[in-house]
């Protein structure tokens, strides 16, 4: 923690703090975008748009989402400019230039116009089916469409934004690859990105499911991190694979989208009776809806942040006990957190912590492995790691 200045520790905090508040301005932006399109009865008009063009159901929707992609994407670019452009750029973190941060969203709206107007497809088909028990049908479609996402993305759409290779073979591979091995993961490969395209930030991530796994880690980790602060961080995401993250996290998530869609079925029904008149829209099988339903899960989202947090600290936690015990590097996990400080406050107090880190403090995970490396001082490797640190710094 004393190898940060106040500068840096300053700027940190200001950079996360100020991320609480964009949590409310999103929510208000996306509530003044479904404001506009059903108060001004934009959207009701290009549900009509849709329906002079086909008569089929399933087509309809499509045409609708199209436009609604579109255009929500282009009223949300003010705000997505200053989120993910300017704001990035003040506090040093982003290497895209306003071109480049253009292209990056242009693929991504491509993408989304792809898989949103599918899922979107799916659901409401789901909801004209099932009138009374839409919601439960509908939600499930929406875990069955998480779940693919999370197989296609590591092999088909990550690629569409950073070009990965194989690393070069090397002692570090290798030691990667024994580890993996070591842990039951079926990866014969190593691969690197170039994150730093976009972001100073380091990252890794061991991703996919039902054969699509694949282990990454980004260039920015590669040369700014010493080979043991990067065994450190795949050991944390193998933790991620080996204990199961990603299908606990389909079941605790499925479980808040569901009742998400119930909160949505409930909100639906009695804002139609308030103003469904005045926006026009039939019922809740109305393509025309979709703005009162997004800023309905919008607004159930917002009240449970705490909870979702919860929930993803808690497994974080977890692949940090895990890495520990894995790469068996106290002092490279430590030096990776510190590394991760430049854009996560360090030492919150405990409320803090609970209602806005979705992952453990820098303190936090500092502290944890030095409790382990204290724990480990008979082995050997620990030892070395321990001979390395002046006296006056251990």
């Amino acid at each position: 923690m004393d190898e940060l200045t106040p500068a840096q520790r300053a700027s940190s905090d200001a950079y996360f703090e100020g991320g609480y508040w964009l949590t409310g301005w999103d929510l208000l932006v996306a509530l003044g975008v479904a404001w506009l399109l059903l108060g001004t009865r934009l959207s009701a008009r290009m549900r009509n748009f849709a329906e002079r063009l086909t008569r089929w159901r399933w087509l309809q929707t499509a045409i609708y989402a199209v436009q609604y992609i579109v255009l929500t994407t282009v009223l949300t670019l003010p705000w997505a400019l200053y989120e993910g452009y300017f704001r990035e750029h003040q506090y040093g973190l982003s290497n895209l230039s306003l071109g480049g941060w253009l292209g990056e969203q242009a693929k991504g709206l491509a993408v989304g116009l792809i898989f949103g107007t599918l899922a979107l497809v799916l659901i409401y088909a789901v909801i004209r089916r099932a009138t009374r028990t839409w919601w439960v049908w509908g939600a499930g479609v929406a875990i069955v469409f998480v779940m693919f996402m999370a197989t296609i993305a590591p092999v088909y759409i990550s690629p569409l934004f950073n070009t990965y290779k194989s690393l070069p073979e090397s002692p570090l591979k290798e030691q990667v690859l024994s580890m993996a091995r070591a842990n039951g993961i079926p990866a014969s490969d190593v691969y690197w990105f170039d994150a730093s395209r976009q972001s100073k930030r380091i990252s890794a991530n061991v991703s996919g499911m039902f054969g699509t796994t694949r282990i990454s880690l980004n260039d920015n980790l590669l040369k700014r991190s010493t080979p043991e602060e990067v065994k450190a961080v795949l050991g944390h995401e193998m933790g991620h694979y080996v204990l199961n993250h990603i299908y606990k996290g389909i079941v605790f998530f499925g479980i808040i989208i569901v009742l998400g869609f119930a909160f949505v079925r409930w909100g639906f029904g009695w804002a139609q009776r308030r103003w469904g008149e005045r926006w026009q829209l039939r019922d809740v099988g109305d393509v025309a809806g979709l703005p009162l339903l997004a800023a309905l899960f919008a607004i159930f989202m917002f009240f449970m942040t705490p909870v979702n947090n919860t929930i993803t600290r808690s497994m974080e936690a977890e692949a940090d006990a895990f890495g520990l015990n894995a790469a068996r590097q106290p002092d490279g996990f430590a030096q990776a957190a510190v590394q991760l400080s430049e854009y996560r406050k360090m030492h919150p107090g405990p409320v803090e912590e609970f209602l806005f880190f979705d992952h453990p403090s820098g303190w936090q995970r500092i502290h944890r492995a030095m409790v382990w490396k204290a724990e480990h001082l008979d082995d050997p490797l620990v030892r070395r790691q321990g001979a390395d640190i002046p006296q006056a710094a251990r």
